[in-house]
């Protein structure tokens, strides 16, 4: 699909991190009350929340999403009488300094953050369950179930992402199915003179980057997990063992610095970005965060599937991000109103998709957003990914997968080698936690 969006300026803060104990039950005033163009309209309770002792409310978030927030808290201190004091915090450290604060009673009422923390959070008993009810039913139903944790829902939803192949169609016309065919369409542009890389990926310099490769991965039929009916991931189940890894890890190799170099382990994501944007490939493998500076840069961009190398469908990552309530909460109630009946609003999720650029969580915002190919084009890859693993236990396997392809892209070692002994660290890891 060809495009060229005029979508505003958006940034993006990536994902890491991972939580199994319901501390505190809350019951949400739901609802499916229709909205102000200001925000929304409240439950029957909620402007007795300030009269029951609530008074203020901390949420801690990231200097990009703040400015999102602030209609939507006004409405709620005039709707309640409760001001939502939002405290920009550093995202890199957020996660473990609400782990840390949050059984001291200093923590926020508040975060938002990546659904991949859920499964530390809940294991370390800082986040409380919120009941959606029949707003549900209004949310992408993969968002929902990444924001669920051992049957409990622990977040209020806003946004989805996920990796697709950008293309600059001026480079190459055509979207291919196969990545043997994105690499010979970019080794075909390289040699025309046209292009100077024929593919680009980022690369953490000492973990690589499993997290974008990971659809190369599953289309060998290798994924990290396996799944239980309900679609939630079972920890005892890991599933990189699986033959086509090793098939998976050869190809590391064979597409790394000491073969074709189709993966550069010295080329970061920032270097992968600018390169491509300055017209030197016809492929980004990223996510809809590096669109905007792309067309910025008068690029005419396609948004194309991701391309398989094995027999099966090559499946991204999901990342949902939402609104946590703290466990600790002394305003449970109001923090529970504002989340339930204010950040799942229109309003609210139409504001932080314009920041953001994530398609929205609920299903009328992503409608509207989808009105952009862009995001249309995310949208339905997206829908062919699973949510990232929120298993405490993806702690124990970040680290040696990420350095092991590297180690493999780098030509270091052998693959079949590599990749048993990583699987073995992993399982030992799991077992000791």
């Amino acid at each position: 699909m060809k495009v060229r969006s005029t979508q505003p300026t958006r940034r993006h803060a990536l994902i890491t991190g991972v939580m199994s104990v319901a501390v505190l039950a809350l019951t949400a005033c739901g609802g499916g009350a229709s909205e102000s163009s200001s925000t929304t309209t409240t439950s029957a309770a909620a402007a007795d929340l300030a009269e029951g002792g609530s008074t203020t409310l901390t949420m801690w978030v990231d200097a990009e999403r703040a400015p999102a927030l602030e209609e939507i808290t006004r409405s709620f201190k005039e709707d309640t009488g409760i001001e939502v004091k939002l405290a920009v915090k550093d995202f890199a450290a957020v996660r473990d300094d609400f782990i840390t604060q949050v059984p001291t009673g200093k923590g926020p009422d508040l975060i938002v953050g990546p659904h991949d923390w859920l499964g530390t959070f809940v294991q370390n008993g800082v986040v409380a369950p919120v009941e959606l009810g029949d707003k549900a039913a209004e949310f992408q139903e993969s968002a929902v179930q990444a924001m669920t944790y051992d049957g409990s829902v622990y977040g209020v939803p806003y946004a989805l992402e996920n990796i697709a192949l950008l293309r600059n169609t001026d480079l190459v016309p055509e979207p291919a199915d196969t990545f043997d065919e994105v690499i010979a369409n970019g080794e075909a542009a390289v040699a025309a003179g046209s292009a100077v890389y024929p593919f680009l990926v980022g690369m953490d310099p000492k973990q690589g980057d499993p997290y974008h490769l990971y659809p190369l991965q599953t289309s060998l039929g290798v994924p990290v997990f396996g799944q239980n009916e309900d679609g939630s991931y079972n920890a005892d189940e890991l599933l990189l063992g699986e033959p086509g890894g090793v098939e998976f890890a050869k190809k590391l190799v064979e597409w790394g610095d000491t073969g074709s170099k189709i993966i550069n382990s010295n080329i970061t994501g920032d270097i992968a970005k600018e390169k491509f944007n300055a017209g030197e490939s016809p492929y980004f493998l990223t996510g809809p965060w590096n669109v905007p500076d792309a067309q910025a840069a008068g690029l005419n961009l396609a948004v194309d599937k991701l391309p398989t190398v094995g027999d099966e469908d090559a499946q991204p990552f999901i990342g949902v991000n939402g609104f946590f309530i703290s466990s600790q909460s002394v305003n449970a109630l109001a923090a529970n109103e504002f989340a339930v009946n204010y950040l799942s609003t229109e309003a609210a999720q139409d504001a932080m998709y314009d920041v953001g650029g994530r398609p929205p969580a609920l299903k009328a915002s992503f409608d509207k957003a989808a009105s952009d190919p862009i995001v249309a084009a995310f949208g339905e890859i997206g829908a062919n990914g699973v949510p990232m693993p929120a298993l405490p236990e993806m702690q124990a396997v970040w680290a040696d997968w990420g350095a092991t392809e590297l180690a493999l892209i780098k030509g270091s070692g052998d693959p079949e080698g590599a990749w048993t002994t990583m699987v073995g660290n992993i399982e030992a890891k799991i077992a000791g936690q």
